[in-house]
């Protein structure tokens, strides 16, 4: 099969160009996009992967098809009945934004699970043709620069993790002295933390979730979203919710994923007006304590906006390890890769900030879906 070679080509912006050229010289292995709802051992597949983590599962597909309605096109290439390869990318088909592939919507960081870089270039030349046949406006890839050697980045992002120690005392120890400060001061101003994975729970952080989209000038994702984290997650055991409370009033909380031996930290939120109580580390804390009891080894806590260097400050002092995070963007009516914005950061964060809290939530409900 003859194919344009989209990331061999030396007409890829390489050297500043910016059409392709055929390269008659490379065939690739046709291979169909599949289904990872429609497989009952996907999970045992995916973490047998190096790099996985849970954003790979079936789970985190069940809450985007089900909540957005997106379709899964998982492109994997299988040796005997084992995945050795793999490029998780979701349609997202809409009026307002177009029809494109991404991998993965609302997802931190999703890397290409490639063992090298040919098995990588067959997948995503594969999803390119499959992509033209869909009449996608763009395929985008949230990480794995390793693979797209000079391709210009479409967003950078900071990426934080840590590596958890064998006990909570040398965890302990690895933490940044303002965070043990603040830590301790929860704890001697009579902050509690709940660990549930209760529906319960999911509100109480809905509820802090939207006051702290409010306080960054951005719509909340719809309560939906989250309800069928806690359906398809939290009441499969796969995740988890902290509240910190103070005298019985929920102050902070966190929402936790996990899949074999690796957890994400994914959303957080807390009212401002108690800040002072450092709710949220104690939150963070107490997570951290049931993983290491748990033999989680790696704790991934997400994505930062370059521009959020407090988010990145809190993130730094637990002591984890910092990388950066790309995006790559393929346009097809470019034919070419191409760069973006961080549009988290603008003119409509005091748009958000001035409307009233109801309206701001409507707005969510009807755009994220389009977002994605």
């Amino acid at each position: 099969m003859l194919t344009e070679n989209i990331l061999t080509s030396p007409a890829v912006s390489f050297a500043g160009e910016t059409g392709l050229r055929p390269c008659l010289d490379f065939t690739i292995d046709k291979i169909q996009p599949t289904n990872p709802l429609q497989h009952s051992d996907w999970d045992a597949l995916a973490t047998s992967l190096p790099n996985f983590s849970f954003f790979y599962s079936a789970a985190w597909a069940k809450v985007l098809v089900e909540t957005y309605g997106y379709t899964p096109n998982y492109f994997a290439a299988k040796k005997t009945n084992d995945i050795h390869s793999l490029l998780p990318l979701m349609e997202v088909d809409s009026w307002l934004t177009g029809r494109r592939g991404i991998a993965l919507p609302f997802t931190d960081d999703c890397e290409p699970l490639c063992s090298d870089g040919d098995s990588f270039k067959n997948l995503f030349q594969n999803a390119i043709e499959f992509g033209k046949m869909r009449g996608w406006k763009y395929l985008e890839c949230r990480g794995g620069r390793k693979f797209f050697e000079r391709v210009p980045a479409s967003l950078s992002f900071y990426g934080h993790s840590l590596e958890l120690a064998s006990n909570k005392n040398q965890q302990f120890d690895r933490l940044g002295s303002s965070v043990r400060r603040a830590i301790r001061k929860a704890e001697n101003d009579g902050v509690t933390v709940e660990i549930s994975q209760s529906l319960k729970a999911m509100k109480v952080f809905y509820h802090l979730h939207c006051k702290t989209r409010k306080k960054h000038g951005l719509p909340p994702q719809p309560f939906f979203f989250f309800s069928n984290i806690y359906k398809h997650i939290l009441a499969q055991n796969s995740g988890i919710v902290v509240v910190a409370s103070w005298q019985k009033m929920p102050i902070a909380a966190s929402v936790f994923f996990h899949l074999g031996d690796r957890a994400i930290y994914k959303y957080g939120a807390s009212d401002k007006k108690f800040q002072h109580l450092r709710g949220s580390n104690l939150a963070m804390w107490e997570a951290i304590q049931l993983y290491l009891q748990k033999g989680v080894k790696k704790l991934h806590l997400g994505r930062t906006s370059m521009a959020n260097e407090g988010l990145r400050r809190f993130k730094l002092g637990w002591g984890a390890s910092e990388e950066i995070i790309e995006y790559f963007k393929y346009d097809f009516r470019g034919k070419n890769f191409v760069t973006g914005n961080d549009e988290v950061f603008g003119w409509h964060n005091q748009v958000f900030q001035s409307l009233p809290g109801f309206v701001s939530w409507l707005t969510g409900k009807a755009l994220y879906r389009h977002w994605a």
